[in-house]
């Protein structure tokens, strides 16, 4: 199973790298798997290991950390 986290770009590099930040946590990534796409400061993607692996809009990315946060929540209360 492939488990992607939503993360915003907040820096372009290079053609092939970007800084995104995880919610203040802010890492460089390869964006290489999805370099046709108009990569920009603000755009969101989802990232897997270190790699950009698809765009997505603000709504969905949104709505995804919120998923992620109910699963850390249920998680702590086990």
């Amino acid at each position: 199973m492939c488990l992607a986290i939503p993360a915003q770009i907040t820096e372009i590099i290079s053609d092939e790298t970007a800084i995104v930040d995880f919610g203040g946590v802010k890492r460089e990534i390869s964006t290489i798997l999805v370099s046709d796409q108009n990569l920009q400061p603000g755009t969101w993607v989802y990232v897997h290991t270190g790699y950009a692996i698809s765009v997505l809009d603000e709504k969905d990315a949104r709505e995804s950390l919120e998923l992620w946060q109910e699963i850390f929540e249920l998680e702590e209360k086990l």
